[in-house]
């Protein structure tokens, strides 16, 4: 082995070890895959389809699709309340601080309820409302893991 074979198998693993260090930071630091689980978020996914998370955005915006911690697992929601509103469901209506927000689907048999998110909080719901595990039981959140920047449905694998 000559002086040349040793310099080119240097440069080839620092290839790889540069390469593997880029593709931890981005998992660890900027983007994640999450699939869905469940139904709770249907119509917009379904059971088995992938989330590609942002994981470095910090601001959220009013129907933004999120992950967050519950124990062990992560649960995929929809931001409705942002900080320092009240959000109130009554007769299937959303309402936030009092006015009348128009959802794009169509939901049924939701309990009334109102929650008040204090600074640095934000009410999520599932958008199947009917079986979700989401703010009306957790409360408000204070921690976001990432928001969803694109997604890949199931059915286009098949």
């Amino acid at each position: 082995m000559d002086l040349r074979d040793v310099k080119e198998f240097c440069i080839d693993t620092s290839k790889y070890i540069i390469t593997i260090f880029v593709v931890i930071f981005i998992i660890v630091y900027v983007a994640s895959v999450q699939q869905v689980v469940g139904s709770s978020m249907s119509p917009t996914f379904k059971n088995q389809d992938i989330l590609i998370l942002n994981k470095m955005s910090n601001t959220y915006e009013r129907f933004d699709i999120v992950v967050i911690n519950y124990k062990s697992s992560k649960l995929i929601k929809r931001i409705i309340g942002l900080p320092n509103e009240t959000i109130e469901y009554n007769n299937n209506q959303l309402y936030i601080n009092g006015k009348r927000i128009e959802e794009n689907y169509e939901f049924t048999n939701t309990e009334d309820f109102t929650y008040t998110t204090k600074n640095g909080e934000y009410f999520v719901l599932g958008d199947n409302r009917s079986v979700s595990f989401d703010g009306r039981l957790l409360g408000p959140v204070d921690t976001v893991v990432g928001k969803t920047w694109f997604f890949f449905k199931k059915a286009w694998f098949k």
